[in-house]
């Protein structure tokens, strides 16, 4: 089973729907899909209760020592990816020393803020952005949070949108790394928005184990 859990040191930085519109893309790419929420602000299960269709189930877990064998008897179940949403607080991903790389989520359509923020993510990662960087970036447009109030993706709330397309895009990118070995597990990690000035998001390979950061 993949796992990838979105985390940030902020809130407000978009993680829930980024969580849910990498689930639909993922499930409509043809993968199992569980969405694990472990924040009590509990933006998942209000979500899911807007939501007319039960194709994408939340389960809520609030405890962090129920969450690994949680994940483990979901592995063992056959679930093929499950997608963490955590509360804001310190990411653990350095710690570990996970490899990691960069998602930029709710970035200006257009400006020098990017560049700027790609630029200090190159310094801090000393790696080439080619594989630190995650892609597309994320732009800030309305209908994230539009798709969010109705109990929809992005992508279901406005298919033919750029900014469906742009999460589209984001699971492909992750799905090809997951590709790159068969049993490891994805950990995005610190989603932090680029109107913050602070992004930083890891990614970790090991015989077990991915993480990516933003």
């Amino acid at each position: 089973m993949h796992t990838i859990v979105l985390a940030t040191q902020k809130g407000g930085s978009g993680k829930s729907t980024l969580a849910i519109g990498l689930a639909l893309a993922a499930k409509q790419a043809g993968f199992t899909v569980r969405l694990i929420e472990t924040d009590p602000q509990g933006t998942l299960s209000n979500w899911q209760r807007r939501r007319d269709a039960d194709d994408l189930v939340v389960e809520p877990i609030y405890h962090a020592a129920d969450i690994e064998p949680r994940l483990k008897m979901l592995a063992d179940s056959g679930l093929q990816l499950a997608i963490v949403d955590t509360a804001a607080g310190l990411s653990v991903a350095r710690a570990w020393k996970r490899p990691y790389s960069f998602v930029l989520n709710q970035t200006p359509i257009r400006g020098q803020r990017i560049g700027n923020a790609a630029n200090a993510l190159a310094e801090e990662a000393a790696l080439d952005l080619t594989e630190v960087l995650a892609r597309p970036l994320i732009v800030m447009r309305n209908d994230h949070q539009d798709s969010l109030a109705s109990g929809l993706a992005v992508s279901e709330f406005a298919p033919n949108g750029k900014s469906a397309d742009e999460i589209h895009g984001l699971w492909r990118w992750i799905e090809s790394r997951l590709e790159l070995t068969a049993t490891i597990n994805v950990l995005i990690d610190q989603v932090i928005s680029a109107a913050d000035g602070m992004m930083h998001v890891t990614a970790e390979i090991s015989d077990e184990t991915t993480t990516l950061t933003s």
